[in-house]
């Protein structure tokens, strides 16, 4: 009996993952395009991984299990060997981690045989597996149905690396001679690089394809590529793979989109370091800008203008070895966060910090004037809110005392009206205190919060919240967020809210990430978890809800 030949080869990667295996492959078996090709490529696994490749393979002829002699390290080996072996004329690739919506092969497939495409792309879904939030990875490139002639047509495709949510035609990458580069890690972004350059046509479907599973706090044994940028490898791994690109952009007739390449790097990939500078000791940073700031020096000075400004800042202060400087201009990063300081000179022109900038270039980046520091409306202007001190009290009681930094001279001169602002649940607890001055645009205070009076609901809260700072004046408020120390110990309380009936364990700590804010953790404990917050699930349902709105419109 003559095997029929598939339609499509998905090979799925894997190494000591013999627990999401299954998972991976049960998405392929439900496909709706049922005539594929599942090539299990197992990095020589450790764990029960070949046991269990082996059993899904007697399960379903359509699937292969390939092991390679000895692991390789990386992602590209073991898909490289499973193109060798694949049989169909059209190829994708799955982590064993991720999974693929059941219509992500009759989409693409589709794609294909509507005209002659090298590739065909959709859209990847994101999920975060501690809570299970979902959105789309590159949305704006993926929104509508579109066939390009080339990369040039839309080089923000740069952006969208991933080799997982497409499907090749085999003839294209054998033309090409295109493989996964081995040996190094981000081969995602070289492979990806040159397809798009080297695609005469690709077509980009709205249709979800791929989903990836996000484990944003692994335990670093497990942890992700992406996720191991505490690693001073894992960054000259990435320059690397950037040096390599710009070669190929060059050796291919493709150097007109450095520019929108260098722009990539500096908004993705170095933005993802910058958000981590200051949780970094100081060994790491020198060792950091050891290895990023040779190449920054080659990247296109009109992709650091489209940067915005505060991401030019943090660039500079690294280029300058100003390193400390650069762990605080990254704190608050995307969050409207101001500077402590900022210095004029005698154009008009102001600088991030204490001193003028010496060089051209640094005055160019660290020129902060179109921050409009000075003229933003009330509610949308940037201060910055520091605590300076926190201290527990009895019970969960908490003082914090806080500075607030206000470079661009908006408040007036004397005591400023503030309030902290906690919203576990609908309802607020604000706790008024007050700021006074005690320098140019420097103001500090104290204020005292008992967390046993945040107003949580009757069925409790299970979540984070980060407090806020709130500023009224002439009538206009302005919130900002706080940001706490980054090494204070974490402190939890049990808290018996309404006489004991909601009991919560709540805990205080540092964020641990992003601009490092203040951060509160409520987790219902006894009766709430196990009897009240079950119990308003049930009721909570959708038919529930609309049959009470339905009585109270009658009883109005």
């Amino acid at each position: 009996m003559t095997t029929p030949t598939p339609d499509v080869t998905v090979t799925v990667i894997v190494y000591n993952d013999a627990a999401r295996l299954p998972r991976a492959v049960a998405s392929l078996r439900a496909q709706t395009h049922a005539n594929i090709e599942i090539v299990i490529s197992d990095d020589h696994s450790t764990d029960d991984t070949p046991a269990v490749a082996r059993r899904l393979a007697a399960e379903d002829d359509r699937i292969r299990y390939l092991r390679l002699p000895q692991n390789s390290g990386g992602c590209s080996a073991p898909r490289n060997r499973a193109v060798e072996i694949a049989r169909a004329p059209y190829l994708m690739f799955l982590d064993s981690d991720d999974e693929l919506p059941p219509h992500a092969v009759e989409s693409l497939l589709a794609a294909h045989r509507e005209r002659e495409i090298d590739f065909a792309m959709g859209a990847v879904r994101r999920v975060r597996v501690d809570s299970g939030r979902q959105s789309t990875w590159m949305p704006h490139l993926v929104a509508e149905r579109r066939t390009l002639e080339g990369i040039e047509a839309d080089p923000r495709l740069l952006f969208e690396h991933l080799s997982t949510s497409k499907m090749y035609a085999r003839a294209f990458l054998d033309r090409h001679q295109l493989r996964f580069p081995e040996g190094i890690h981000y081969e995602d972004q070289l492979f990806s690089a040159q397809a798009y350059c080297l695609a005469k046509a690709f077509t980009i479907i709205p249709d979800p394809v791929y989903v990836w599973y996000i484990e944003p706090f692994a335990a670093a044994a497990a942890a992700s590529i992406s996720n191991q940028r505490h690693k001073i490898s894992n960054v000259r791994d990435r320059v690397h793979v950037q040096r390599l690109i710009d070669d190929f952009l060059v050796e291919s007739g493709h150097a007109g989109l450095r520019e929108d390449k260098d722009f990539k790097f500096l908004k993705h990939d170095f933005r993802m370091y910058a958000g981590d500078l200051p949780y970094r000791d100081e060994e790491w940073l020198r060792s950091f800008a050891d290895v990023v700031n040779p190449y920054l020096d080659t990247l296109s000075p009109d992709a650091y203008a489209r940067l915005p400004r505060p991401e030019r800042v943090v660039l500079q202060l690294l280029r300058d070895g100003r390193l400390a400087d650069a762990q605080l201009a990254a704190r608050g990063l995307g969050h409207g966060v101001a500077p402590r300081h900022v210095t004029g000179d005698d154009s008009g022109a102001t600088y991030w910090g204490d001193t003028v900038p010496a060089s051209a270039q640094s005055r160019r980046e660290l020129d902060v004037s179109d921050l409009d520091l000075d003229t933003r409306p009330f509610t949308s202007a940037q201060f910055r809110h520091e605590i300076t001190e926190l201290t527990p009290g009895p019970g969960a009681r908490l003082t914090l005392g806080i500075r607030t930094y206000d470079p661009g001279l908006r408040l007036p001169v004397g005591p400023q009206r503030a309030s902290l602002v906690l919203a576990p649940g609908r309802r607020r607890l604000t706790v008024p205190f007050r700021l006074d001055p005690v320098g140019p645009g420097v103001f500090e205070g104290r204020v005292q919060v008992d967390l046993a009076e945040a107003p949580l609901p009757v069925q409790g809260f299970d979540g984070v919240r980060h407090p806020l700072l709130r500023l009224e004046q002439q009538g206009l408020a302005h919130s900002g967020l706080l940001l706490a120390p980054l090494d204070f110990p974490t402190r939890t309380a049990r808290i018996d809210y309404r006489s004991g009936a909601t009991p919560h364990d709540v805990t205080v700590e540092p964020e641990g990430r992003n601009p490092g804010r203040l951060q509160i953790r409520w987790r219902p404990v006894g009766v709430t978890a196990h009897v009240i917050r079950p119990l308003v699930k049930k009721v909570d349902r959708p038919k529930v809800r609309n049959a009470a709105r339905l009585v109270a419109s009658v009883l109005r």
